[in-house]
């Protein structure tokens, strides 16, 4: 498949040293030639001396224009995988692999590709079946150029119904399928809460929450229309800047022009958040947004002394009494990178358990599913550390004392915002009674507690 809007950014980024793309048999026999599956008994210098070695699947390919750079291709069961990433930016000098986005999203499209073809691969009238499906399939998974769902196999069920063009003159363009079947539609709100803790006086704490709201609605029509409503409890912070998926048709402006930046005034619109939109066919996030809670889920203190070839260490995690004491899972781990392996530990929690990492580098506080009726736990340890060796993990954020404990927690059936979903103020206009489901949790993202006995990496300082 060809993108025309993709080759003409490529033209424009680097203007006349661009190498137009060939035709599909030129790239081909040329991509062949590359691979060594056709001419193999020629010796190209470049490609087949003793002192290149193949260290990745990402090629340069020689056409009458120049060269194409970088096609990524790779084989696996008699059938060849291929791409050519946009790179966005000149192409000389040569940029690194590792700043072109396009090729990871090239290879993770190409990779789900396989993993749709590969199991027909011994039975050939069902992999021309679907080979022939592909050309559909990407319409959903890469409509413009740019992967939007790789995971192709789950596109699979859907491919007969798609339209290239809409027979219904109100279907918008981001319906791709249609839908036969009990109309349902399932909301998830995932939250993400983002802390630094210093425990330090003239170091100010920060988090930060940021929320999605993921939908997927199995209606028939060309166009159905949904309304979702979120819903904040009483005196809770407002949800600030929302951006909104562009299958909404109409919101209140005013919804849209609170920004975490500005002061929080009385004035600030607090909901009731009601979305009217025209769902797509597939998973996708209805809105995003930020909020200024005024309290972190779980406040915590850890302190990192050095005593003569031992260190001491104390971590004390309170959970806030407004938030739901029911968990996934809940784990504090502790590195000790830049060090030796740990040789001996003495240690003492109030719950749950401690395991070290098999580098013997990590310890894991594994705390549990629930904080005592306190809602407070503790670590105190004592650590010694072998010699240090090339092969032992190092992070260039663990030097001297500068340590930190790093949280991981998932809380089901709950948001730090309050934020949720009433079922009953879903609204979609079709016949028959949808069944609705709403969902919600809270999860850790970067939640770091710094070792208050040393400098850290700081945001503020009062």
């Amino acid at each position: 498949r060809r993108y025309p809007t993709v080759e003409l950014r490529t033209e424009t980024f680097n203007g006349s040293t661009h190498v137009p793309v060939p035709s599909d048999g030129a790239f081909l026999k040329a991509l062949l030639f590359e691979l060594r599956l056709v001419d193999d008994h020629i010796f190209v210098e470049y490609r087949d001396t003793c002192t290149w070695i193949d260290h990745s699947s990402v090629y340069s390919v020689s056409t009458d224009s120049g060269d194409l750079w970088p096609v990524l291709a790779f084989q696996k069961s008699g059938l060849i995988y291929a791409c050519l990433p946009l790179v966005e930016g000149p192409l000389e000098p040569q940029p690194h692999l590792l700043t072109i986005s396009g090729l990871s999203q090239g290879l993770a499209l190409l990779l789900r590709i396989m993993d749709y073809i590969s199991p027909s691969r011994k039975n050939e009238a069902e992999m021309n079946t679907k080979v022939g499906q592909l050309r559909n399939l990407l319409i959903q998974a890469c409509p413009l150029g740019t992967p939007l769902n790789a995971n192709i196999r789950s596109l699979n069920g859907s491919f007969e119904d798609i339209q290239e063009m809409p027979a219904d003159k109100d279907q918008p363009a981001w319906r791709s399928s249609s839908y036969k079947g009990k109309p349902q539609v399932n909301v998830c709100i995932t939250e993400k809460v983002k802390c630094m803790q210093y425990d330090q006086r003239d170091v100010v704490d920060m988090w930060q929450v940021y929320g999605a709201v993921n939908c997927k609605c199995d209606i028939e029509g060309s166009a159905p229309k949904v309304t979702l409503t979120l819903n904040l409890p009483t005196n809770a912070p407002p949800l600030q800047d929302i951006v909104i998926h562009h299958c909404v048709t109409s919101t209140d402006p005013a919804m849209l022009m609170s920004f975490s930046a500005e002061p929080l005034d009385d004035s600030v619109y607090n909901g009731p958040y009601k979305f009217p939109f025209i769902p797509p066919s597939d998973s996708f996030n209805l809105c995003y947004y930020t909020s200024q809670v005024p309290v972190p889920p779980i406040l915590g203190c850890y302190q990192l002394v050095a005593e003569g070839p031992q260190i001491k260490i104390t971590v004390n995690l309170k959970l806030h009494e407004s938030i739901k004491n029911s968990f996934e899972y809940c784990e504090a781990r502790i590195p000790f990178f830049n060090r030796g392996p740990i040789a001996q530990l003495e240690y003492k929690v109030s719950s749950g358990q401690l395991d070290l990492s098999r580098e013997k580098s990590l310890l894991v506080w594994v705390i549990g599913q629930k904080f005592p009726k306190s809602l407070e736990v503790s670590l105190t340890g004592t650590l010694s550390f072998g010699p240090a060796s090339k092969a032992h993990p190092s992070d260039y954020m663990c030097t001297g004392n500068t340590d930190y404990v790093k949280l991981h927690f998932r809380i089901p059936d709950f948001t730090l915002t309050g934020c949720y979903v009433d079922q009953h103020s879903v609204q979609i206009f079709v016949p028959g009674k949808p069944k609705i489901t709403a969902a919600r949790e809270l999860i850790s993202s970067d939640y770091y507690l710094w070792n208050s006995k040393a400098p850290a990496p700081m945001v503020y300082k009062t």
